[in-house]
């Protein structure tokens, strides 16, 4: 099987991550993949580190025709037995031809993106839910969730982050986004007293939750670390792992706290709400409300038998299907069956 792996989307973000993983974790498991981005120079050596033959394309406008054209001439000349087209930007410009067009959703996405795909993976049963609503056949749609991949080392040296040894870390892995709930956590933070708010990403909203910081008088127990790559680092220095997004699709970083042995807060929305157990695999407070937040990561910090729980919780969810080797060998599965035979 050979498998054409197309990403137009941003330099930074969750489902770039992901899609990077994705490519190296199939590569692990002796998939044949090629992969078409646009130009960033990191992303392409990393999948070339995997072993993938790598071609950039600009993603322009919808009035952009040289990509639809180069990408097509491209496809021809991997001919893949599939196109694994990641988000809208990347499906609406697959090429038909031999193979088959597959889109991966991680969102609610307008499904007019998606009419040259045959088949959907989908990383929630919701979101699988949804574009059957939407009118997509159902034995075309596919459930397949993300993994997390932990890479080996050390935690994050919080002297290096302007952190004592002995306080308390919560850690949010975020773009800088509205949907993300970041403003919560920081009014949380004013209850939590004795912890120190690490806040990796980078997005439109910097500047106005420095300004609520210093607003709640929090900003001496804030840090924005801007994006960061150590995201394994940085959880296995971190007692509590933060995700107070208003809208979540899957969530990534709660598997990635669970793969580190973190014990997890997060606000109820539709991803972490349909990943989390409260109390069993991690701790869900009502979207938007900062005593909460505060009320639980306070029992979390002050109950080492609660993290505890919830850590071994973590773990049972992961080895339940959330691992590398058991998402990886999904998506075999779904693309092997997709592959007309004869």
């Amino acid at each position: 099987m050979r498998v054409l792996q197309v990403m137009a989307s941003g330099v930074h973000g969750g489902a770039e991550v992901f899609y990077e993983d994705l490519v190296q974790a199939l590569a692990r498991a002796g998939v044949q993949q090629s992969c078409v981005i646009r130009p960033y120079p990191k992303r392409a050596a990393t999948l070339e580190a995997a072993g993938c033959r790598v071609n950039t394309l600009h993603f322009g406008s919808p009035l952009d025709v040289i990509t639809p054209w180069k990408l097509a001439r491209i496809a021809a000349a991997e001919k893949p037995d599939i196109i694994l087209g990641w988000m809208n930007r990347a499906c609406r410009n697959l090429p038909k031809g031999p193979w088959v067009n597959v889109g991966r959703l991680g969102g609610y996405y307008n499904l007019k993106y998606y009419r040259r795909c045959a088949h959907l993976i989908c990383n929630t049963p919701d979101i699988a839910d949804y574009v059957v609503r939407e009118g997509f056949k159902a034995a075309n749609v596919h459930y397949i969730p993300n993994f997390c991949p932990v890479t080996p080392g050390p935690p994050a040296d919080r002297a290096a982050l302007d952190t004592p040894k002995d306080v308390k870390v919560l850690l949010i892995l975020a773009r800088l986004h509205e949907a993300k709930g970041i403003d919560t956590a920081l009014r949380a933070l004013v209850d939590i007293p004795d912890a120190i708010l690490w806040i990796a990403g980078e997005g439109p909203l910097e500047a106005q939750l420095k300004h609520l910081a210093d607003d709640f008088g929090v900003a001496s127990r804030v840090r924005f670390l801007g994006w960061r790559d150590d995201r394994s680092a940085l959880l296995r220095a971190a007692d509590v792992c933060l995700v107070p997004s208003r809208f979540e699709p899957f969530g990534n970083v709660v598997v990635n706290a669970w793969a580190h042995d973190v014990p997890v807060v997060a606000a109820a929305s539709q991803g972490p709400g349909f990943l989390i157990e409260d109390g069993a695999s991690g701790l869900k407070v009502p979207v938007d409300d900062a005593p909460a937040l505060a009320g639980a990561v306070r029992a979390l910090l002050a109950d080492a038998s609660l993290a505890a729980k919830l850590m071994a919780g973590g773990r049972a969810r992961v080895a339940q299907g959330f691992s590398e080797a058991a998402v990886a060998n999904r998506y075999r599965e779904v693309l092997q069956s997709v592959i007309p035979q004869g």
